[in-house]
């Protein structure tokens, strides 16, 4: 039992890393109306990590972890480029067409690979069971340094996402804030896919988010409820993996949709 529950710890503390860093990308992905950004981002990232794979590298190895970072901010890069104060297409248009494309790639590459089927489920299911203590503070430092970055640029960040026509009435310089934004989003996704998978890391991304939005009403209180979610819809999934023998990832990311349903269901009554 107790080797059991030292087991789990790992996986815990990386989704409550998770949840915090996500939770408040997710507000700003919510206002921008920009969905699946993570979805996209995550698998050109994933995209990355299998040409890494087929020239050779480990699925989870530094060379293979540079090129998948580096796909990424290219498309960090691409969705700031396309960014217009008056779209003739919806960015989220583009950002189907990209992750489609990027899936699609994906699976030519992996179809070269001799284990391509297998890889292919490690990148939408990550590996999270068996992380490692070094990951765990890799990505504590690392998500920790980002959220400093977006607490120093909170302000133009916020008003960009909340209020994009003031901002372009203000002359900032959206398409470099929002390279920042994108940019920092995909070294965050990019960490986060590797350990989680794709699957559970967009989950962490919007379910929160939705759950401020539907019971909060201010940033502040949107992204307190966010972090609740986060936090115990991981103990809930971890708790069920652990009791049920169950795969962790997707038993938190089916958690996570039980977790959406239960906050609908809270706002219905609160309306009433």
């Amino acid at each position: 039992m107790t080797d059991a529950l030292q087991l789990m710890l790992g996986p815990l503390l990386t989704c409550l890393i998770l949840a915090g860093i996500h939770a408040y990308l997710g507000l700003h992905v919510i206002e921008r109306g920009v969905i699946f950004v993570d979805l996209a981002l995550a698998q050109i990232a994933a995209f990355g990590a299998t040409v890494g794979f087929l020239l050779g590298f480990g699925l989870h190895s530094g060379p293979s972890y540079a090129i998948s970072l580096g796909f990424a901010l290219t498309g960090a890069a691409i969705f700031a480029a396309t960014r217009r104060r008056k779209p003739v297409v919806p960015q989220e248009a583009l950002i189907g067409i990209v992750y489609a494309v990027a899936a699609a790639a994906s699976i030519l590459v992996l179809s070269r690979a001799a284990e391509g089927g297998e890889e292919l489920k490690s990148l939408l299911v990550g590996h999270l069971l068996f992380v490692e203590p070094h990951e765990i503070v890799k990505v504590a430092l690392l998500y920790g340094a980002i959220g400093l970055v977006h607490w120093l640029a909170r302000k133009p960040l916020l008003l960009i996402s909340q209020h994009p026509e003031q901002a372009f009435a203000q002359g900032l310089a959206v398409r470099w804030w929002d390279f920042l934004f994108y940019a920092t989003f995909g070294v965050v996704v990019t960490s986060s896919v590797e350990v989680a998978g794709v699957l559970l890391v967009f989950s962490f991304l919007i379910v929160p988010a939705v759950c401020g939005a539907l019971l909060a009403q201010t940033v502040g209180r949107r992204l307190a409820v966010g972090w609740a979610v986060g936090v115990l819809t991981s103990l809930v999934g971890m708790w069920a993996s652990y009791v049920f023998d169950l795969p962790t990832g997707a038993t938190v990311v089916c958690a996570f949709g039980g977790s959406l349903l239960a906050c609908g269901l809270i706002r219905g009554r609160l309306r009433r």
